[in-house]
């Protein structure tokens, strides 16, 4: 099966759950922005939570399928489709998700998965050095896509309990560890409201609001950071790391997302706000256990759907 896109979008991308293992190597993780809405995007229609989807960026494609299909929308509100449910889609009908309304990114999954070739062992798209997904690029109109084939029998009439996402805002209290280089920075961090500035991207959110100033003038040796790593560069304004975050810094650290509220900074849009708060490794492992948890219910119960 294939699947035409008639518009590109705003940035649409192909991605799945990222290439782990290569950063020794220099190579990011990239992957979903938000990895449980495409996990629970992907389950919604059957799929692996790995399979490769189109990660949809503020403004959506419009898309067409040579044959009868099901997808599944991965996101916080958009304009013309429902998030969180299973949808039929007929061959030839036009799928189109318009603007999101709510928060930043959608995720579009199709049973069966899409079906681009495999680069260091993961289909997602790596812009900066343009490789992977659809030709290393942004997806524009007129490209075509592969879908593995694979039927599905599901009904329209059902979505999930929205209680089981994340607590997506626009002005969320993310919680973070302490970084190496914490002390330097007192409790500014945890004080202050940033909001997400218009030069962010994949790579990572860079925050405007009051600055961050260091303590220590004493200069840094390159350390590993990864997507949740917050940075602070001499201007004093942070940026948060995030899937396409190169594999070492030398800016001081000073804190780093737990990966459970990863998916909440994934879907701030410029001008949106963001507070942080600390909280022990102890809690952070706990957090992550009891996502993982939620998930591992709602694949049980997804699958009874398929069977």
């Amino acid at each position: 099966m294939e699947m035409r896109i008639l518009r590109g979008g705003m940035q649409t991308t192909v991605q799945d759950l990222g290439r782990p293992g290569h950063r020794a190597a220099g190579v990011p993780l990239s992957g979903a922005m938000d990895p449980f809405a495409l996990r629970v995007a992907n389950l919604l229609v059957g799929n692996p939570e790995n399979a490769a989807a189109l990660e949809c960026t503020l403004v959506g494609p419009e898309l067409e399928f040579s044959a009868e299909t099901v997808v599944a929308l991965g996101g916080v509100e958009w304009e013309c489709m429902p998030s969180w449910k299973p949808l039929r889609v007929p061959a030839g009908e036009r799928v189109r998700l318009g603007g999101c309304l709510r928060g930043c990114r959608g995720y579009l999954t199709v049973a069966g998965g899409i079906e681009v070739e495999a680069v260091l062992g993961s289909r997602s798209t790596y812009l900066r050095a343009g490789f992977g997904g659809h030709e290393g690029r942004a997806l524009r109109d007129g490209d075509m896509l592969a879908v593995l084939a694979a039927a599905r029998q599901v009904g329209n009439n059902w979505r999930i309990d929205e209680r089981v996402l994340p607590a997506y805002s626009a002005g969320p209290t993310v919680r973070v560890i302490r970084g190496a280089q914490a002390d330097e920075f007192g409790a500014a961090l945890f004080e202050t409201e940033f909001k997400i500035s218009a030069q962010s991207d994949r790579m990572g959110l860079r925050l405007t609001g009051a600055k961050l100033m260091r303590t220590s003038a004493e200069e840094l040796v390159s350390s590993a950071v990864a997507p949740g790593t917050v940075q602070v560069p001499p201007d004093g304004h942070p940026i948060v790391l995030m899937a396409d975050a190169q594999t070492i810094g030398g800016y001081p650290q000073a804190a780093h997302v737990i990966s459970a509220d990863l998916p909440l900074m994934a879907q701030l849009r410029p001008g949106d706000a963001v507070r942080f708060a600390e909280v022990t490794l102890v809690e952070a492992q706990r957090l992550a256990f009891a996502a993982e948890h939620t998930l591992a219910l709602l694949r049980e119960g997804l699958a009874q759907k398929f069977r």
